[in-house]
């Protein structure tokens, strides 16, 4: 039987509830409804994490973060856990990247691990997979400027505090946010996503397609085309006010990811929610193109297909902003839409609460590829985990429960350290904090305590705390949650050390080149 294509597309930093697919008032995402209508939308999908690296590290191995650890921008992926990519190519996939976050496409961490071909959109300078017509020098001195200058100063942000302090500065991030091409470029990334998938396949390919594509449109700094401002706003239009405040928001990316203090003023949140909006419909109209190609071409016959985002954006909710340091609805709670006939059905909306680190076993189901796990491992059975068993109409294997993790960005505390010490005590933001779906209710924890209990399916918005009066069902959540860490830790033991874990896997990494 032929494999199938496989295309995985993350859109970086969107919130669920701001397209209209999901409720929103504003049409901000017609493109990605119009695909959704014809495949199967998941409406209580779960990231692990509240920010990039953990959460594409729990997509590319399908663990949570207490188990691979990838929970800091200068930390590194152990070579111990094969990646979905890995998986692929060793199974005769063509592994192919295209990427516009710089978490992921420059630091060295781990994550590109597998890609034959990975094209960075972010960065100094950017590579992409086509001739752009410059002299052969000029192509020559980039690469080299990009592997032996950028790469190398663009990762020492990462592990420096002072240079990170630095870089959050109003009077240097319009500089470095334009110059290293900080969202990247998604018009561009479509355009070769298009040609490259076009280019792999007019020969008759013989190697199925992994794509791999983030886009990072819907993150800040907010910058959207003007008529895309003017169509989902247009009320904005004469209101200086507001474009003079979200254009200082921009220079102050210290704010991006840390409480606000004093609150915005409700003008102010909404003036962010509705560039934020116009970052979306235009990102959304970029991705339609990509979409009807698909559909055009007859490529979504043999294609599974999955879009979701790794995690959301908080507005001032809560009394957060950015992604940083909480699991509330606005983070966690993300889009996920998969289309694949065979396995799930077009117009089906699917109401069990599903983690998105089953992406990984639901990819390799689909292409008929078991991981090089033992098979005591948990993480090695993509029959049970796979998210075509949800659409069944069968009990899920987990039950309707996930779980969030969310690891404090030591960059980011100490960053705040040096602007605002008394928040990281009064807001607690040292402390990893944990979200455990069951069912339509989510406990939070901060540390080992309770910060609420919520019906989520009621509440959305998470503003009913009922821990007081379901103290029942909060105590057992709160016993879930601890099995749970126990659990992912007792994994994460047990891939950490060599002797424990099954030859083969050991066999398939270094076949492919990443363990000696």
């Amino acid at each position: 039987m032929q494999k199938p294509d496989v295309l995985l597309i993350v859109l970086d930093t969107l919130r669920r509830d701001r397209l209209s697919g999901y409720g929103h008032s504003r049409d901000t995402s017609p493109e990605l409804d119009a695909f959704a209508a014809k495949a199967t939308v998941f409406d209580r999908a779960v990231s692990p994490a509240q920010w990039t690296i953990p959460a594409h590290a729990s997509l590319f191995t399908g663990v949570y973060p207490s188990t691979h650890q990838l929970t800091e921008a200068n930390a590194r992926l152990s070579g111990l856990f094969p990646t979905l990519v890995e998986i692929l190519r060793g199974a005769g996939y063509h592994t192919v990247g295209f990427c516009n976050n710089p978490l992921l496409g420059v630091l060295n961490n781990g994550l590109r691990r597998g890609f034959e071909r990975f094209y960075n959109y972010a960065g100094t300078v950017p590579n992409r997979p086509f001739d752009t017509g410059e002299p052969a020098l000029v192509k020559a001195f980039k690469t080299r400027f990009r592997r032996h200058v950028a790469r190398p100063i663009e990762n020492r942000f990462a592990n420096s505090d002072t240079l990170f302090r630095l870089s959050m500065s109003p009077l240097v991030v319009p500089v470095w946010s334009r110059l290293i091409n900080f969202k990247g470029h998604t018009a561009s990334t479509i355009d070769d996503m298009i040609a490259y998938w076009g280019q792999h396949h007019a020969g008759g390919a013989e190697r199925p397609l992994f794509a791999f594509v983030n886009l990072m449109g819907a993150h800040l700094p907010y910058r959207p085309p003007q008529d895309y401002v003017d169509r989902v706003a247009p009320e904005l239009r004469r209101d200086r006010r507001a474009y003079n405040f979200v254009r200082r928001f921009n220079a102050d990316a210290g704010r991006w990811a840390s409480p606000p203090d004093p609150a915005l003023a409700d003008w102010q949140r909404a003036a962010l929610l509705d560039f934020y909006d116009a970052e979306i419909a235009y990102q959304d109209a970029q991705l339609g193109r990509l979409l009807r190609y698909l559909r055009q071409s007859g490529a979504l016959d043999n294609t599974l297909v999955i879009i979701l985002a790794d995690h959301g954006e908080g507005h001032g909710d809560h009394d957060f902003f950015g992604h940083g340091f909480v699991v509330y609805q606005e983070l966690v709670h993300v889009p996920l839409v998969i289309r694949y006939p065979d396995r799930f059905p077009a117009g089906k909306c699917i109401s069990a609460t599903v983690s998105t680190r089953r992406v990984f076993h639901t990819i390799l189901d689909a292409a008929g590829v078991p991981p090089p796990l033992d098979e005591a491992d948990p993480n090695a059975n993509i029959g049970a985990l796979t998210l075509a068993n949800v659409t069944n109409g069968h009990p899920d294997t987990e039950g309707n429960v996930a779980f969030a993790e969310a690891f404090p960005p030591q960059t980011f505390l100490g960053f705040i350290q040096h602007r605002n010490p008394a928040l990281i005590q009064r807001l607690r933001l040292s402390l990893v904090r944990r979200g455990v779906y069951d069912g339509e209710h989510k406990l939070a924890l901060v540390g080992d305590q309770v910060e609420g209990l919520y019906d989520v399916a009621a509440d959305p918005a998470e503003t009913a705390n009922l821990a007081a009066q379901d103290s029942r069902r909060a105590a057992a959540l709160q016993q879930q949650a601890a099995a749970f860490v126990a659990e992912a830790e007792r994994l994460r033991a047990g891939a950490g050390t060599s002797g424990e874990m099954d030859e083969s896997v050991l066999d398939h990494l270094r076949a492919l080149g990443y363990v000696e």
